[in-house]
């Protein structure tokens, strides 16, 4: 079993014990979601921390995309449900890159890459991609590469 399914069991059991009904309804549903990526495919099998880490990093978007939703629909209860279920995620992501430092990681990996033009929007962003491993949303990491590479 990996480390970090470790942790999210371990911190669960002790939400639980605290009764703190946000932090296990959360990490229920964390667990669930990675339960169901090890089963996912032909047979099942243990995900690597990486893999639990992608996992983690897809429910918390879904968390911010839903709490998004709820606000515009003038929700605002469940809006703040839904995000305060991102917070208890994000304790177990990595910390996100801000502008500077994910423009700075995205310059040093077109330079590597030697990456210029649009041509090459599919090679830069899979050599970006690689070197924020994680750190920062697709979507703000393809918005630099995109103002970088002039597209």
């Amino acid at each position: 079993m990996s480390t970090l399914k470790d942790r999210l069991t371990a911190d669960m059991r002790a939400a639980l014990k605290a009764r703190d009904e946000l932090t296990t309804s959360t990490l229920r549903m964390a667990l669930a979601a990675v339960g169901n990526a090890e089963v996912a495919g032909k047979a099942k099998r243990e995900l690597t921390d990486d893999e639990v880490l992608a996992v983690l990093t897809k429910e918390a978007k879904k968390r911010r995309e839903a709490a998004a939703a709820f606000a515009d629909a003038g929700r605002g209860e469940q809006a703040a449900k839904e995000t305060a279920e991102g917070e208890v995620l994000e304790r177990y992501l990595p910390k996100q890159l801000s502008d500077e430092e994910l423009g700075q990681v995205v310059s040093e990996a077109l330079a590597a890459g030697g990456f210029t033009g649009k041509a090459q929007m599919g090679p830069a962003m899979k050599a970006v991609q690689a070197a924020v491993a994680g750190r920062a949303e697709g979507g703000r990491v393809a918005a630099e590469v995109r103002r970088q590479l002039g597209v």
